[in-house]
């Protein structure tokens, strides 16, 4: 009989089991291995269709006589009180989970996965640069550019502030992070890509998805 399970929560609701365990030692130490593993995904998915999106991961205990509840901190800080639907289970651990975000290649026409990304195109040889312009993110790498799509500026800007946090980590000195968005730089960047034949309806385009509340 499975005594302990591992449960994926997407905004405080159940949305699958990962998996079931008898022994308490082990469900445990999957647990961990997890929430370990999870913490290298370097550009996670926050929103989806528009509404954001939220992920958490829990290792329940079924019939517990554990009188303690459990708290998760939220993004103000405060100790929020977990409650389940089902008295059955009682939750022993939980941690937010990161789900990872893929990105949309405009010359290949697909999705591609950060790891993909990083080994495709960021090679720890030559210096390349990465700007961001709306929704899009561009590659220079010499005389080749690349450009991909994301859901929102706003994403667009994390995920290059990201690679960027990823780079300083790895001490890596091989990519210049382009994060200003004034008008001469936006200015400059339409040109230069219209040169390049990027047709401008993809450039002044800001959103792949329903636009944020």
């Amino acid at each position: 009989m499975s005594q302990y399970v591992v449960v994926l929560f997407k905004n405080k609701t159940r949305k699958k089991i990962v998996k079931k365990f008898s022994k308490g030692k082990n469900a445990m130490e999957f647990f961990d291995r997890m929430v370990k593993e999870n913490s290298q995904i370097i550009f996670d998915r926050q929103f989806e269709n528009g509404k954001e999106s939220k992920y958490e991961l829990a290792l329940l205990e079924k019939n517990s006589e554990r009188l303690i509840p459990t708290y998760l901190t939220d993004e103000f800080g405060r100790n929020i009180k977990v409650k389940l639907e089902n008295p059955e289970f009682n939750i022993i651990k939980i941690s937010p989970f990161k789900h990872s975000e893929s990105i949309y290649d405009i010359d290949r026409k697909s999705k591609v996965t950060m790891e993909f990304f990083l080994s495709r195109y960021l090679p720890k040889v030559g210096v390349k640069v990465l700007s961001v312009l709306n929704n899009k993110v561009i590659l220079q790498n010499d005389d080749e550019v690349r450009l991909f799509s994301l859901k929102s500026e706003s994403d667009a800007e994390r995920f290059v502030q990201s690679l960027s946090e990823y780079f300083f980590k790895e001490k890596r000195g091989d990519c210049i992070f382009v994060t200003d968005t004034s008008s001469p730089q936006r200015k400059y960047l339409f040109e230069f890509l219209q040169q390049k034949g990027i047709d401008k309806k993809i450039l002044y385009r800001k959103f792949t998805t329903h636009p944020r509340p």
